[in-house]
């Protein structure tokens, strides 16, 4: 995770996202990037000279947050960046410039007047090609990251996730709990996610991390149940997978992203395919 990048709309949960931002920072030794987005250029006088104090006081307000986060990591290279145009679009497009990035925002779920509420906050998770730790208002700040649950069912692609859950495991000495979902409960479900189950394991072993495995039975709703067992576990934060397949033997796709981005509790790590960061210090 060498570069950090925070998407700022000064509400309340972009500020919470900051805090967890800057407590990554301290670990990794990665440069912190404030983006905040601001309207597109008009041409009617008075939208424009409206934009034009918006953003005066934008850049006040950053220049406030880059001394705060001083403050809080004096190590920690940090910068702020005023991009035109729709936030999820120039969110996205920033970090994907970046060698070794991962997108920190925060959002109130379903609704709200914030830049990365509702729909917002699930396009940029969908637009997004780097990995996005999403933070809902009210979760509160761990700079000691614990536990972290990574979810696995019988797609191919659900592994993908390992890699960056080792690598900020390894960032924070904490310990990975692998949970296999059998959804549904058959034998041949079973069977796969026990050689599912092995694999990650094997990877957490091969950097050194520490790691456990569990399995859950699931009939119902896939999202609620992770949520549970991971408020069970005392876990600090989820990670999954983003799938842009139409295959409904995975569960991270459609529904249950959405549910998980708007209902979970603790910081959720969104990880798109064949994407991964290291940790460099």
């Amino acid at each position: 995770m060498k570069n950090i990048v925070v998407g700022i709309d000064f509400s309340n949960s972009s500020l919470n996202a900051l805090k967890h931002a800057i407590a990554i920072s301290l670990k990794t030794q990665g440069k912190l990037h404030l983006v905040w987005v601001k309207t597109p250029s008009t041409t009617n006088k008075a939208a424009k000279e409206e934009i034009k104090q918006i953003t005066k006081k934008a850049q006040a307000a950053l220049a406030e947050l880059i001394a705060d986060c001083k403050k809080e990591a004096p190590k920690s290279v940090v910068n702020s960046i005023i991009l035109e145009g729709k936030a999820p679009v120039e969110l996205t497009k920033y970090a994907a410039n970046l060698q070794d990035s991962i997108i920190v925002i925060g959002t109130h779920g379903m609704s709200g007047d914030d830049t990365f509420a509702g729909s917002n906050a699930m396009k940029t998770v969908g637009m997004s090609s780097v990995p996005i730790l999403i933070l809902r208002e009210n979760v509160k700040i761990n700079r000691d990251l614990v536990q972290i649950l990574a979810p696995i069912d019988t797609s191919f692609e659900t592994l993908q996730k390992m890699k960056s859950v080792v690598a900020i495991a390894k960032a924070f000495a904490a310990k990975v709990l692998v949970l296999g979902l059998n959804a549904p409960p058959i034998a041949e479900v079973k069977h796969t996610i026990k050689v599912q189950l092995k694999h990650a394991g094997k990877m957490c072993d091969d950097a050194i991390v520490r790691n456990a495995a569990a399995t859950i039975d699931i009939k119902g709703n896939v999202a609620q149940a992770v949520i549970e067992f991971a408020k069970n576990q005392d876990v600090n934060l989820i990670a999954v997978m983003r799938e842009e397949e139409d295959d409904f033997s995975n569960f991270w796709m459609g529904s249950a992203t959405r549910q998980l981005v708007n209902n979970t509790p603790m910081p959720l790590l969104v990880i798109p395919n064949v994407t991964y960061f290291s940790v460099s210090k």
